[in-house]
């Protein structure tokens, strides 16, 4: 596979040597790394000298443990860019790095990765308040690698990112086996590694069967109290389960839009997987489209997780919502951008076009309202 170009790539290079503290954060095995090395790569091009430590690696990683400025300096010598992969390993990471930035301010750039928020964003959360820009890196974006405006292709390809997903390395498995073995690994080694090394969950068996639970049933509304009584275990801790799964980069929270609390669903959030792929893997389905009853529900997952990899990657701002009322009339998405409302519905069979809920064009009439079918997804991912 021809190598991909990230869209954070030039934006990433553009805030070096500010006098902030880069990070790219993101689910495991998805190219932060690839990303660091090619954005260290035009640097190095440029006669910079890099300092790499891999936190995978236990003596890099106790050489930023709990160390004074007077040692870590020595670390950073005359380098111009420090490198710490896989820093959420280091458990006085902010401390570490407030130290650095504080004493080397523009004049030298301090770059890190960790695959999850809770031990690394978490961690540096107060220490490098002002301090830090943090970039997001995802599975790829069908934008990404349908960077032109082949739409016989994108919608060839649609089935195909469907059941497989878009993680780097399961995109460049060549056969169905060899990606089926791709997501399977990942979904098994790597999809909690974060959350066990800490031991934030005592109970693995129990956080995946949660997650099987979350899977099957994906653009669905979730009740924490329903799911506690399926798994069994109380509704705080599935709330703080999901909590966990969502700051490692495995699962993603949709609220509600509401503006009127007698009619409109407020409570209840919908669960989505930032990759359908594991999301499969996770039921181990990977039947073709045509022969699964959750098509659409694939479908309508792949388009938020979509949307939601471009509003963060243009720093938009935009606000996702799905809408529904207690009668049960709903929209998938809406998206809030100031006093903008757009709407979106998603279709995957074809059959007659559907219009805007009459509930939602009556309390929200200054609302777009646009139909998403296969032939248009492109347009809407882009």
């Amino acid at each position: 596979m021809d190598i991909v170009s990230r869209h954070i790539l030039d934006t990433v290079k553009e805030h070096f040597f500010q006098g902030k503290v880069l990070m790219i954060v993101g689910p495991r095995q998805v190219g932060k790394t690839t990303l660091s090395g090619t954005v260290l790569s035009h640097f190095e091009a440029l006669g910079k000298h890099v300092v790499r430590l891999n936190c995978d690696n236990p003596t890099d990683r106790d050489a930023l443990t709990d160390r004074d400025l007077s040692y870590l300096t020595e670390i950073v010598g005359a380098a111009d860019i420090l490198f710490i992969d896989e820093a959420q390993k280091v458990t006085t990471i902010g401390q570490t790095l407030k130290l650095l930035v504080d004493h080397f301010g523009d004049t030298k750039q301090l770059l890190v990765t960790g695959s999850s928020s809770f031990n690394l964003l978490d961690q540096t959360h107060e220490a490098l308040t002002g301090r830090k820009r943090v970039f997001y890196l995802y599975p790829f974006a069908v934008s990404e690698l349908q960077h032109n405006n082949d739409l016989l292709t994108a919608q060839k390809a649609l089935p195909h990112y469907l059941v497989y997903g878009l993680y780097p390395e399961v995109v460049s498995a060549l056969g169905f086996d060899a990606k089926q073995d791709c997501l399977m690994e990942l979904s098994t080694s790597q999809l909690y590694k974060d959350i066990l090394e800490l031991q934030a969950v005592k109970d693995s068996h129990t956080l995946r069967t949660l997650l099987k639970a979350l899977a099957l049933q994906i653009g669905s509304e979730v009740s924490y109290t329903e799911l506690g009584t399926l798994v069994g275990i109380d509704k705080n801790t599935v709330e703080r389960y999901i909590d966990l799964l969502e700051k490692s980069f495995v699962v993603f929270r949709l609220p509600p839009y509401f503006t009127n609390k007698r009619t409109e669903i407020k409570r209840h959030n919908k669960i989505f997987f930032y990759d359908v792929g594991i999301r499969n893997a996770i039921i181990n389905s990977f039947n073709p489209l045509d022969t699964r009853n959750d098509a659409g529900a694939l479908f309508e997952n792949f388009l938020i997780a979509e949307r939601m990899k471009k509003h963060t990657y243009s720093r938009s701002g935009v606000h996702m919502h799905f809408w529904r009322t207690y009668e049960q009339q709903e929209v998938d998405l809406v998206e809030e951008a100031g006093d903008t409302i757009r709407a979106f519905e998603f279709k995957w069979s074809a059959g007659r076009k559907s219009a805007p809920s009459r509930a939602f064009t009556r309390a929200y009439p200054h609302a777009s309202f646009e139909i998403v079918t296969q032939q248009g997804y492109l347009s809407f991912v882009r």
